[in-house]
């Protein structure tokens, strides 16, 4: 016999545990995956299976009757966090998130040593969770949600979500008028141009294949399926999944900006921001020689 099954049981244990002191602190709580993702607490949802965006009261894949992951689920209630709809989604969970709006505070997302510079350069002080790639600046008071206001900053409060990293250091500060003016510009998604081969023109008057319609979408929501299933490595599995469309699709120029969007809304949702997005699509761009 295994020691799986009591090592699980034990990780388990150990995030609900975790959730139900937070949810006592006044933290709405969830589980997330290992890759940030949201995991469903419901059988109908359970291992992604609704396609992991939730229905709650904005347009999704999900058909769930009611909030069943993210962040319209998170709650401070012990009696819902250790019930037994629960169970499987604190198994299948790698990390405890939380709600900040419903916490009542802001998160400013700094994604990389630049961002975190321009942090130290431009915001109040306030306290400062450390993150696997930047920094988490959290202040009191909430505002709307907003994903790449700038290079590597993202907000996250009303409607988001934000794993737990630790209680962080320092003192929680107000939510300063400048982070709310970052919110009032929209952001512009960053999005490749995409980069074309010359290639032989097909022969016998037959059009490229890749421009049946029905070649090229199965491609494309094949591709998106991949990135929404990704259970972790969510950046791994996106650089793979682009140079998987760029080998298959991006020599003869029949990939579109729509084409793309739909691939870059699709890791954007799994939490990649727009310059990761670039930055993979390029890379693998260049593998191929593209």
């Amino acid at each position: 016999m295994t020691h799986a099954t009591p090592i699980r049981r034990e990780a388990r244990t150990s995030r609900l545990a975790l959730a139900l002191h937070l949810a006592t602190m006044g933290l709405p709580v969830l589980p997330l995956r290992t890759g940030k993702g949201p995991v469903g607490n419901c059988r109908t949802c359970a291992a992604n299976a609704c396609g992991g965006r939730p229905n709650m009261r904005v347009p999704g894949t999900c058909a769930c009757p009611r909030p069943c992951h993210a962040w319209a689920a998170a709650t401070t209630d012990p009696n819902v966090l250790a019930s037994p709809s629960w169970a499987t989604a604190w198994r299948d969970a790698g990390v405890v998130g939380y709600h900040p709006g419903g916490a009542g505070v802001t998160v400013v997302d700094l994604d990389d040593d630049a961002a975190v510079a321009w942090a130290h350069a431009t915001l109040p002080p306030t306290r400062i969770v450390a993150t696997t790639r930047g920094e988490h600046w959290i202040y009191s008071a909430t505002m709307r949600s907003v994903n790449a206001v700038r290079d590597g900053v993202d907000i996250k409060s009303t409607m988001s979500y934000a794993r737990w990293l630790g209680p962080g250091t320092g003192t929680l500060a107000e939510l300063p008028d400048v982070v709310r003016t970052l919110a009032e510009k929209k952001p512009t998604p960053v999005r490749p141009t995409p980069r074309t081969m010359t290639v032989p023109a097909p022969t016998g008057g037959v059009d490229c294949r890749h421009r049946t319609p029905a070649y090229l979408e199965r491609g494309i929501a094949m591709a998106e399926q991949r990135i929404t299933d990704a259970a972790s490595g969510v950046h791994a599995t996106v650089y793979r999944t682009f140079l998987a469309v760029l080998s298959a699709h991006g020599r003869c120029g029949c990939l579109t900006e729509a084409h793309i969007g739909r691939l870059f809304t699709a890791a954007q949702a799994r939490g990649e921001s727009p310059r990761h997005c670039e930055v993979a699509w390029s890379n693998a761009a260049t593998a191929l020689g593209m």
